[in-house]
């Protein structure tokens, strides 16, 4: 028994193309999801203390060693963060702070960002540390 037919073969099987598809879209979620956390910094040890203001939804300052701010993984300057910070404020009135300062970070740039926490009156606010060995 033979098969004839005669039209050509055009269909395209794009079964593979839908797998990388699929592969290439799971690795860029993990990616993405991965890079939010926020940024590294070489934080001094701390007690069990500290563990439960880092356990709450809070919003993350960092002043890396160059003296940067950044809100979150944002950066900005002092008068932006003020300004955002206003808006949190605004948002939710109880939103708890923590600042990340890196080891060898000028203490004068962690007081003005202190300042201005101060200044938008935000109390709830914690600094970061690594947890004691």
């Amino acid at each position: 028994m033979q098969v004839q037919d005669d039209k050509p073969y055009d269909d395209i099987n794009i079964t593979p193309m839908l797998d990388l598809a699929y592969v290439l879209l799971v690795i860029f979620i993990l990616m993405c999801t991965a890079a939010v956390q926020g940024l590294k910094a070489d934080l001094p040890p701390g007690s069990e203390a500290t563990k439960s203001l880092a356990e709450k939804k809070a919003k993350g300052i960092t002043i890396n060693q160059a003296g940067q701010i950044f809100l979150d993984t944002t950066p900005v300057t002092l008068g932006e963060l003020e300004a955002r910070l206003a808006q949190i404020k605004a948002q939710y009135p109880n939103v708890p702070i923590i600042l990340k300062g890196d080891r060898v970070t000028q203490y004068q740039a962690i007081m003005d960002v202190l300042n201005v926490i101060g200044q938008v009156g935000i109390t709830q606010v914690g600094i970061a540390t690594k947890a004691s060995k």
